[in-house]
């Protein structure tokens, strides 16, 4: 074998390892053993990460895919990690190791493939797949972070009819807030246990009520913490605002399921031209193409 493929089998080797450190390793062991003890017995753990300004900086590889990595794209990523839920197994600092490794090892291999045979088209060609693995956490990141999107505006309609019966009942706004967390689960009971920890530490109520329509993108939910706030500003009775706000979205889920049945007869189409109907054509015309052929080859 050449020099090349040697270097690119070691490359893959070394790239491997390291991928598997990062998903794997645990250097902060007994820290998180003491966190985790300090936290045994509680029922609500805060799982938001501190700010960026306020974190250690981890020395090795962490620390340098971190400073290799600009301020606003650090931004940029956290701000995704947020909407995804913050997974536990996936915190910034192992995003930013995945997101080096992954951009290395496609610089290396695409840096073999253009020194194999120098061309425009193959350095386009390594530039993208450079790009595309540098990327790769990024768009899973999104793509975890839209689901999860999908889901709380799912749950969304019965939340709230929970919390107007809970309302309707006798409980405060916050009590039937805490009610809907505590009974449901999911992304959004997750959102609404974060909201109340919020407030019960101090954080003002239009605040906290902001912060939770900030960390979603869902254009019902922050529709429905503008209602909130606006009543708690002028005074209007939170019973017949939940209320209203509940029908809405069980109309608003009931037009989106029958937009998503309307949409399916036009994506259809695609498969069917390109799958169904030529091998509908081949079974149809192909034993009188194949006759056809047979005649005309005896002429």
């Amino acid at each position: 074998m050449t020099l090349q493929v040697w270097a690119g089998i070691a490359v893959i080797v070394v790239a491997v390892l390291l991928l598997v450190w990062a998903a794997f390793g645990d250097p902060d062991r007994k820290r998180r053993r003491a966190t985790s003890n300090l936290r045994r017995g509680l029922e609500l753990i805060e799982r938001e990460a501190p700010p960026l300004e306020t974190r250690d900086r981890r020395e090795g590889l962490r620390g340098a895919a971190r400073a290799l990595t600009p301020a606003g794209a650090l931004r940029r990523l956290d701000l995704q990690l947020a909407r995804a839920g913050r997974p536990p197994s996936w915190p910034l600092s192992r995003v930013l190791v995945f997101k080096l490794i992954l951009g290395a090892v496609g610089g290396l291999l695409g840096l073999l493939v253009f020194l194999d045979g120098p061309s425009v088209l193959r350095l386009l060609l390594a530039a993208g797949f450079t790009l595309l693995l540098y990327f790769l956490p990024d768009l899973l990141i999104y793509n975890t972070g839209l689901k999860r999107r999908e889901q709380i505006q799912q749950e969304l309609a019965d939340t709230l009819d929970q919390m107007v019966i809970a309302v309707e009942a006798g409980l405060g706004f916050e009590a039937a807030m805490g009610h809907a967390a505590r009974n449901g689960s999911g992304p959004l009971a997750e959102e609404l246990i974060r909201t109340l920890q919020d407030i019960q530490v101090g954080q003002p109520r239009k605040a906290a009520y902001e912060a939770l329509s900030a960390r979603n993108e869902v254009q019902d939910l922050r529709r429905f913490i503008s209602a909130i706030i606006q009543a708690d500003v002028y005074g209007v009775a939170i019973g017949d605002v939940l209320r209203t706000q509940a029908s809405e979205m069980r109309i608003k889920r009931r037009q989106r399921a029958e937009e998503k049945a309307m949409q399916v007869p036009v994506k259809i189409v695609i498969p069917l031209i390109l799958c169904i109907l030529p091998v509908l054509f081949i079974v149809v015309i192909g034993p009188g193409v194949m006759d056809i052929v047979k005649l005309f080859g005896q002429i």
